[in-house]
């Protein structure tokens, strides 16, 4: 099977296929993490997105049951090297055929390294990729150009087709219940709220204030997910009303929009961050954390003057911000993953201070 992938500035790789045969279109984002695949590729953050790992060899453990979902979230793959002979003892499959049941398409042989400088130079670029079996199934490259260029992930409501539709329980017997606005939520935030014993209500992404305060909760959690921040406009209204009713958890996306419902503004990033290998510095201890990311838009700096936030933590590579508290309200806010999966554990104790502020309360 072959693939191409055409980029909006023009750009054309061809490669060897994997995976579903089909074509897909996408924001082309590329993660630097050595490890974690099957994690990165079930991270519902990462909807609406083709997905370029830079570790040359990718698939070597196979698929063993490390998952941050139900199933493969990015719209397509590249990779220099898919393995065909891996070596897990809880693997069941290889990465081609993971992708192959699941309909997701791959480009294999593809110069990762020359891709990725393009996207650190050049910002982050629209492309579609499609894998087809023989000539007669090749696709019009014109076309796909077309199509690429077009592309717009603003204006694609991602959270809808990531998100839970009804409400769901995680209970584990706690007596602390926290409510969970799911936007993507990563599976390893609920792990780790149940592993300190705390009840998980789940809600969709629209749910209104009201409904929320009926679960009786005691904190609220606003979750990771994909697309822009500032076009969810009905639950920044729900986190504003919310803030100062409890205790407040952001992650990554939901750090943008707690920030957008107090009053700061987000921006677009040139090529956002994503790995497990991003240093973060607390302001107030001066210590360097190490952190998973994945995000491609940040939190003005300059526009969180007179909303009562103040900055915690920043990027020690770019200085952008990665944490903020709020001068009176109890709240925590933070752009990194604390839950990791994949990546390093040096952020876990942001659940512990969150639970902390609930008994507080």
């Amino acid at each position: 099977m072959q693939a191409i992938l055409v980029l909006a500035d023009g750009t054309i790789v061809e490669g060897k296929g994997f995976g579903g045969v089909k074509e897909v279109v996408g924001e082309v984002v590329f993660n630097t993490s050595m490890t974690g695949y099957t994690e990165i590729l079930t991270d519902p953050s990462y909807k609406g997105q083709i997905l370029m790992l830079t570790f040359p060899l990718i698939g070597n453990y196979g698929i063993p049951p490390f998952f941050e979902s139900d199933g493969i979230k990015v719209e397509g793959l590249v990779v220099k090297e898919a393995c065909k002979t891996p070596s897990h003892w809880q693997s069941d499959k290889t990465i081609v055929r993971w992708l192959e049941d699941e309909g997701i398409p791959g480009i294999e042989g593809v110069d990762t390294r020359a891709l990725t400088r393009k996207i650190r130079e050049y910002g982050v670029l629209p492309g579609v990729l499609a894998t087809y079996e023989d000539d007669a199934g090749k696709p019009d490259v014109p076309e796909m150009l077309k199509k690429a260029k077009k592309f717009d992930i603003s204006k694609i409501d991602l959270i809808s087709q990531v998100a839970t539709k009804k409400i769901e329980r995680y209970n584990v017997g706690g007596n602390k219940t926290i409510g969970l606005i799911d936007c993507g939520v990563k599976l390893n935030i609920i792990r780790e709220l149940n592993s300190r014993k705390i009840n998980v209500i789940v809600f969709p992404p629209n749910t209104k204030h009201d409904e929320i305060l009926r679960g009786n909760i005691g904190g609220l959690v606003i979750t990771n997910g994909p697309g822009d921040p500032s076009t969810l406009t009905n639950i920044h209204e729900t986190a504003r009303e919310l803030l100062a009713e409890m205790p407040t958890l952001g992650i990554c996306l939901g750090h943008q929009i707690i920030a957008i419902a107090a009053g700061a503004k987000t921006y677009k990033l040139k090529f956002g961050h994503r790995g497990s290998n991003h240093p973060i510095t607390d302001l107030k201890s001066g210590r360097i954390y190490i952190s998973t990311q994945n995000h491609g838009y940040a939190v003005d700096a300059a526009s969180i003057g007179n909303t009562g936030l103040k900055v915690t933590m920043i990027n020690a590579n770019d200085g952008t911000i990665e944490g903020i508290a709020h001068e009176d309200l109890p709240l925590i806010s933070v752009q990194h993953h604390p839950e990791a999966s994949p990546g390093p554990l040096d952020n876990k104790h942001i659940f512990d201070e969150f639970v902390k502020l609930i008994e507080k309360r």
